[in-house]
């Protein structure tokens, strides 16, 4: 079956569309109200567009181009199916709300020139498509490395600041070797055919040996992409130093194209996977999601705990895809359906509410000056229209119904608990502690946005000139509504999504259309008894409140005094005295304290000047990091000797490399 015509047009056009309005952009690279009220809301409409054309698509069968670009024998090739409709689909959805977002964030002075910005954003968002659309190694790796190129520039956008090139160059670093890997997982799929096009590596027949080999490769190059650990070391990093746009974009879509990579290799390239594939990734999926987690509970800074929970995040959507692996190479697809449901679903739930998140943080930034969570406090006050919305976000990625965080990890844990199936004994054995890990996970997930929303918006102001925080724009504004009211959305009427989705989880798996409810409820696919209704959920826990207060009303109405509250018999309190991120974080760090690197400096009771302060690190840096770094340098300290600068060394050097070649040929 083929696609639309129309819509296979406007999934092509709308890279081109975003080519050029960054191009429009170097017309007057000093002109920020042409860029912001210009170019970003044009951006903006031509996600909108993508994301119509990519819905319409996912259930309307694939189409293929040959275009007349290239290197000689070695044209592009591009393919739209339903697995990268679904990815486009994220991608536009998410594109048109951050650009709205940007037309009211970006101000005069701020780094890079709003033109160059303009080209550099939209590159970006081009990029992506392709890395979608394309069907042969030669257009997917020319896209990848513009992808990653023009996202460095984005995050290097303020590069006077020393700590910004830094972040930018570990970037840049870790995803040039995971593109290696990609490249070298290409060259393996080709199976000696010498063919490039994902056709000719679908026909390729691999040994098991090769196949796994190929597939190792895959995970590394795509989980440094995704920022698996122990590749993870650049989100951190990067995420603070980039725009927060530029963040929303980079966690909510950039890393998708490393999950729709893996599933490209892993079920469409390679046919059919093998089950240790599958235990292998659920297992380092797991590991990454705890570790993600744990470093997000512990952190003062509010880009960097955003960060750590997209790697948390990212880690149980490679634990859906592991899992489905699992199902799929012991022959249970109706199981391995589930799984995969899940995982798509939750790339798209996350794509939304951590844009949210990272555009809020944005305003709050922006009325604030600060990223420090012990410097915040109090902002539901001055900031109701970034409040709100970040609360349903909050929610939402703590996995609390009816949003639809929890519809994603209600799906996964769906998929777990039916493992029991499989007719592996010593996996059934263990894929239960995975399904513990989810839930801890999943919990302290919900910690940490009690932390990250409390310390920010509740509480007292905890410093005087965020008394004068003024609230975000209406460009500003409606990004945020918008992308609140798709998790909402989504949370409620999740059918809706999942049966566009029956055609992806077919293509991959070969499994039937599944029925996943209709009129409000969500059953777990053909394979479980489990259902709920989150339209029902939503409408009990509305009648709870407005019953509670219309009880409390009627009841006690005319009998209520409003006071002071209470001050634990110590009138004297002040905002220093409200509980701190690192308050916060304290029972993490003493519960999973071996997986830090903590250096404390504690006060004795004899200091004049007593200083308190515990610095939390990631061990991986001292571990793997550092060694490396240190190897390198060494290595490149004794290649340098070679640099004599003295001709007649160099000429020897050719001599003997000359005579070197005539002794290996003759």
């Amino acid at each position: 079956m083929l696609c639309s015509n129309w819509a296979w047009f406007g999934v092509r056009a709308a890279p081109v569309a975003w080519l050029l309005l960054g191009l429009l952009g170097l017309l007057r690279p000093r002109g920020l109200r042409f860029v912001a009220h210009g170019l970003f809301p044009a951006g903006a409409v031509v996600g909108v567009a993508l994301a119509v054309c990519a819905w319409q698509a996912l259930a309307a069968g694939s189409c293929a181009a040959v275009l007349p670009l290239g290197l000689p024998e070695l044209p592009m090739h591009l393919r739209l199916d339903a697995l990268s409709a679904f990815f486009l689909l994220l991608l536009g959805g998410a594109a048109a709300a951050v650009s709205v977002f940007s037309a009211g964030y970006f101000r005069a002075g701020e780094g890079t020139a709003p033109g160059l910005l303009a080209l550099q954003y939209h590159l970006f968002l081009a990029a992506m498509a392709w890395v979608l659309l394309a069907d042969d190694a030669y257009a997917f790796m020319v896209a990848w490395e513009v992808m990653a190129l023009a996202s460095f520039f984005l995050v290097t956008s303020q590069h006077r600041v020393p700590e910004v090139r830094r972040a930018g160059f570990l970037y840049l670093l870790i995803a040039h070797l995971g593109a290696i890997a990609v490249l070298l997982c290409f060259g393996v799929l080709q199976g000696g055919s010498w063919q490039f096009t994902f056709d000719a590596m679908r026909r390729a027949q691999l040994s098991p040996g090769w196949a796994s080999v190929a597939f190792a490769l895959a995970v590394f190059g795509f989980g440094a992409k995704a920022g698996l650990v122990p590749l993870h070391a650049w989100l951190p990093e990067a995420h603070p130093a980039a725009p927060s746009p530029v963040s929303a974009l980079m966690s909510g879509v950039m890393l998708k194209t490393a999950v729709y990579g893996l599933l490209r290799v892993g079920f469409d390239l390679l046919g059919a996977p093998h089950w240790s594939w599958g235990a292998a990734l659920l297992a380092l999926g797991l590991f990454s999601a705890l570790f993600g987690v744990m470093f997000a509970a512990v952190q003062t800074d509010m880009k960097r705990l955003l960060a750590y929970s997209s790697i948390e995040n990212l880690g149980l959507i490679c634990a859906a895809v592991g899992l489905a692996m699992l199902f799929d190479g012991s022959g249970q697809r109706p199981f391995a359906a589930l799984a995969l449901a899940a995982a798509l679903f939750h790339c798209l739930n996350h794509a939304l509410f951590k844009s949210l998140l990272f555009l809020a943080t944005g305003s709050v930034l922006h009325a604030t000056q600060q990223r420090s969570l012990g410097k915040l406090g109090g902002l539901i006050r001055r900031m109701p229209w970034v409040a709100w919305p970040t609360l349903v976000a909050s929610l939402a990625i703590a996995g609390l119904p009816p949003l639809n965080g929890f519809v994603s990890e209600w799906l996964l844990l769906q998929a777990f608990l039916v493992s029991p199936r499989l007719p592996l004994a010593f996996v059934n054995m263990l894929v239960p502690v995975g399904a513990a890990l989810l839930v801890l996970a999943s919990a302290l997930a919900g910690y940490v946005m009690v932390k990250f929303y409390g310390v920010i918006f509740l509480g007292r102001m905890r410093e005087p000139q965020l008394a004068h925080a003024h609230d975000a724009g209406w460009f500003e504004r409606v990004a945020l509504l918008a992308l609140a009211g798709a998790c909402i959305g989504l949370g409620l009427l999740p059918a809706l999504l999942l049966e566009r989705l029956n055609a992806t989880v077919g293509l991959l798996v070969g499994s039937a259309a599944t029925r996943w409810g209709d009129l409000g409820w969500l059953r777990a696919g053909a394979v479980s008894a489990a259902s709920f209704s989150p339209l029902l959920f939503a409408a009990g826990i509305a009648l709870v409140m407005l019953g509670g207060f219309a009880a409390i009303r009627r009841l006690y109405h005319g009998r209520v005094s409003r006071g002071a509250p209470w001050d634990c018999g110590y009138p004297w309190q002040d905002a220093r005295m409200q509980d701190t991120a690192e308050g916060f974080g304290q029972p993490i760090r003493q519960i999973f304290e071996p997986f830090f690197r903590m250096r404390r400096h504690l006060p004795s009771p004899f200091d004049a000047s007593p200083r308190y302060e515990v610095t939390v690190e990631d061990r991986f840096w001292y571990l793997l990091y550092r060694p490396i770094a240190g190897a390198v340098e060494r290595a490149a300290g004794l290649v340098g000797r070679l640099q004599q600068g003295r001709i007649a060394v160099y000429l020897l050097y050719g001599f003997a490399t000359l005579v070197a070649l005539l002794v290996l040929v003759l």
